[in-house]
């Protein structure tokens, strides 16, 4: 049985929809913890309601970058967490904690990698940039995360036409819909084993 730590910035509407998936026993997992950067997230009060351990770790806490990942890699090891799902979370990841984890991260991204990634394309900004490229689809990504921004493997994407009347909002409402599907559904496939990596491929076996 997989034992996820989520990472989450925001309200945690994904960490949700993973939890809610799991406690009807459509995966066989169980999150241990729950961090985020945000004190305030919604996430951490969603977590509690969920009776699952809720960290609010930040950089600012802590005298350096070193200092900080120690810190998370000590949180992720005493809840016995082998895998990482990051759920709208805004950092990112130290090398030090992939290289740990390497290939048992992933993300949900809210477009079509590799289109509308990278460094500040998160949340709001990139349903900006898709409707401002008058781009004719979007939709949502799970990767495998590495050292790069919005880089790693694709393991999932789901994709939606966008509308000529479509706004930023009416089209994060959306592609927020879609990740609330493919999120569950890859650390479904993780947990059932059937996600490999394999000579900088991936192989699933549905």
């Amino acid at each position: 049985m997989l034992s996820i730590a989520v990472f989450a910035s925001g309200r945690g509407s994904n960490f949700q929809a993973l939890a809610e998936a799991i406690s009807k026993k459509n995966i066989e997992a169980k999150i241990v913890v729950v961090i985020s950067n945000n004190s305030n997230a919604g996430a951490l009060a969603l977590a509690q309601a969920f009776h699952i351990p809720a960290l609010h770790l930040s950089q600012k806490q802590f005298p350096s970058q070193e200092a900080f990942t120690n810190a998370v890699l000590s949180a992720l090891e005493s809840h016995g967490a082998d895998f990482v799902v990051l759920a709208g979370y805004m950092k990112k990841i130290d090398p030090a904690i992939i290289r740990r984890y390497r290939n048992n991260i992933i993300n949900v991204h809210p477009a079509l990698l590799p289109a509308f990634g990278g460094q500040g394309m998160y949340g709001r900004h990139v349903h900006e940039a898709v409707i401002a490229e008058r781009a004719r689809v979007s939709g949502a990504t799970v990767h495998i995360v590495d050292e790069e921004f919005d880089h790693g493997l694709i393991l999932l994407q789901e994709s939606i036409p966008v509308e000529e009347s479509d706004t930023p909002d009416t089209l994060a409402e959306k592609v927020l819909r879609i990740e609330h599907r493919i999120l569950p559904r890859a650390v479904e496939l993780f947990a059932r084993k059937k996600i490999t990596v394999e000579n900088g491929k991936v192989l699933i076996d549905e």
